[in-house]
């Protein structure tokens, strides 16, 4: 059985972490087959949006333990760190094309932090979100420090990092951790259609878009405004938003290609 399950169909790539029996915690092997499949979407044209989820009953419950105890073929949390999630961590947020997290069950630790990271966060009302770290003497990693504050402020942010309280999908929703909750029957669907339409959207666009989100995190107000004006100059060059217009003229849809 591979680590992940990877397709695409219709221009949207599905990323699926394939370890159920293990609640899709990560080992070595996962970790570099995600990266692999990641690198894959980027270059691919043809990909114009990822769907990342699990397989079982759960999304991801972080670092598998057994692999990074082993006395004899134990894996450093150096290893761990700078070949495993800081890279994953850097390729979702790098990579010019809108990435959902399809999360269908629990998503704990780095698993919790990865799915942060994405795009979009969609979640089944039956998952649920912990840090999860602190149980067990660590700190947060994979971007939670840097995220998580950013997305629901120091308070709230610390709260969950030093508590490690699980949080349902709603709760996440309500305080602005996540995109969306939906009924667990409804998730895959919800996903489908959400992706269908990003893929069909000015994929170009989107993804500088994306690079702008990015540097505004860091940016102060003159070099943000600086950014958006050196972009919106080369999005007005594209394909794209020549057929935006030329669609909205017409009173048709627009067909992008992305370029």
């Amino acid at each position: 059985m591979t680590t992940i399950e990877f397709k695409k169909q219709d221009g949207v790539a599905i990323i699926a972490l394939n370890r159920p029996d293990v609640f899709n915690s990560f080992n070595r092997e996962m970790a570099l087959a995600l990266v692999a499949a990641l690198d894959d979407c980027e270059y691919d044209p043809n990909v114009r949006c990822i769907v990342l989820t699990g397989n079982g009953k759960a999304f991801c419950a972080g670092q598998d333990l057994n692999e990074a105890i082993d006395p004899n073929n134990g894996i450093t949390f150096d290893v761990i760190l700078n070949e495993h999630y800081n890279p994953i961590i850097r390729r979702i947020r790098n990579i010019e094309k809108p990435i959902i997290a399809a999360v269908n069950g629990v998503a704990a630790g780095a698993g919790a932090n990865i799915a942060f990271a994405c795009d979009f966060t969609v979640a089944s009302k039956k998952a649920s979100f912990t840090q999860a770290f602190s149980k067990i003497g660590l700190v947060p990693d994979s971007g939670g420090t840097f995220f998580l504050p950013r997305l629901v402020g120091m308070q709230r942010a610390t709260a969950l990092m030093m508590l490690s309280d699980k949080l349902s999908a709603e709760e996440a929703e309500s305080i602005g951790l996540i995109y969306k909750a939906v009924d667990a029957d409804d998730l895959n669907t919800f996903v489908a259609e959400l992706a269908e339409r990003l893929a069909n959207m000015p994929n170009k666009a989107l993804g500088m878009t994306k690079r702008l989100i990015n540097a505004g995190l860091n940016n102060n107000l003159d070099e943000q405004l600086d950014f958006e004006g050196r972009l919106q100059i080369e999005a007005g060059d594209s394909a794209d938003y020549k057929e935006g217009v030329n669609a909205f003229l017409e009173k048709r849809k627009p067909i992008f290609n992305g370029k």
